[in-house]
Formats: C-alpha cells, sequence, structure tokens
C-alpha cells in the first residue's frame, strides 16, 4: 500500500508559472523492492499529477530516507518530468546499428551492480566535493557496497564492514581518482 512520506512546504513553479504543492510517496512492488514517486498538486486547484518513479530502494526506511533528503531544486525537475509525461519511445525498425561493440578504450571500467546506491566516476566527474556530499550521505553498508561494486579496493567485505563512514569515504575517493588518473594516460 502506498504511502506518503514527506509533504514539502515550500510550493513548486512549473515553468508556465503555474504553482503546486509536493509531496514524496512510495510503496511496495511485488518483488519486495520499495519504489518512490512525487506527487504534485496545483495550488489553485485541479487533478494532483504525479512524476514517473524517482527511485527503487531496498526497504521501506530508506525510501524514507530518499524522500527526507529531496531538495527543491530536485523537486522542479520531478515537476517537469511529471508534466511531460513518459518519455516518447520509437518502435523498432529494421536497421542495423553502424557499430557491432561499443566504443573500446573508456576512460574507467564501469563494473557497478544493482546493490551500489550511485556510480562514485559519474559523480565524480561533477566534482569531488558533489561525490564527497553524496557519499555522506548514504549509509555505511551503501558505501561498502559501492567500494565493492566498482573494485576499489582488496579488501574483504567483513573488514569493510568495520570501517568508520568517513575511512570508507576516502577509500572510494582515492580509488576513483586512481582509476581516472590511469585512464588519463
Amino acid at each position: 500500500m502506498a504511502e506518503i512520506f514527506v509533504a514539502f512546504p515550500t510550493r513548486i513553479a512549473s515553468r508556465d508559472g503555474h504553482f503546486y504543492t509536493a509531496r514524496a510517496c512510495g510503496g511496495k512492488t511485488v518483488d519486495g523492492l520499495w519504489r518512490g514517486w512525487i506527487e504534485f498538486t496545483p495550488v489553485d486547484g485541479g487533478a494532483p499529477i504525479r512524476s514517473p518513479r524517482e527511485t527503487t530502494q531496498p526497504n521501506r526506511v530508506d525510501t524514507e530516507y530518499w524522500a527526507t533528503g529531496l531538495t527543491p531544486v530536485y523537486l522542479e525537475g520531478a515537476l517537469q518530468r511529471a508534466l511531460s509525461g513518459p518519455p516518447t519511445i520509437r518502435a523498432a525498425t529494421a536497421e542495423r546499428p553502424a557499430f557491432e561493440a561499443p566504443l573500446t578504450g573508456a576512460r574507467y571500467a564501469v563494473v557497478g551492480s544493482r546493490e551500489a546506491a550511485l556510480d562514485p566516476f559519474s559523480a565524480y566527474e561533477m566534482g569531488e566535493q558533489l561525490l564527497r556530499k553524496q557519499l555522506g550521505a548514504l549509509s555505511d553498508w551503501h558505501l561498502v557496497n559501492i567500494a565493492l561494486a566498482y573494485d576499489l579496493t582488496d579488501e574483504s567485505v567483513e573488514t569493510l564492514n568495520h570501517r568508520s563512514p568517513a575511512y570508507l569515504t576516502e577509500l572510494i575517493l582515492s580509488g576513483v581518482r586512481s582509476r581516472l588518473k590511469i585512464a588519463e594516460r
């Protein structure tokens, strides 16, 4: 059953100047995961609208944590996604791709897994401070999963589980920095 996690006090403006109230909602899926979305209600009346799925989390606690971290800027983007509707998908044609494989020599290896809460390489490209901030918002087990999923350490999961969040953050940052330096050569 779906529930409301956060009702935001700040009104969100659409690009055409209409104002909406927003609330972060979530519910459990049939496979046991939780998904989250944002509902928007026009301030001047009218039917509410909702965004597409904004997150998938392993449990209710993590979904609520996601909801409490949403910023007004994020809500503005979610409102635009809700107003624009689902993306247009072009039907497949009989055309063949121009290439048989992706470009080789990527700047870094994308290992990752569905257990990793974020891609530290993508976040790092937007700035080390942003990555540091995002890592600081995650739980210890998320940090361990990122370090393991992106092969940023040789330490065992048992050892990592006993490390401090500060240690894990620095481990991830140094691993990303060193991998990117190697890729630049």
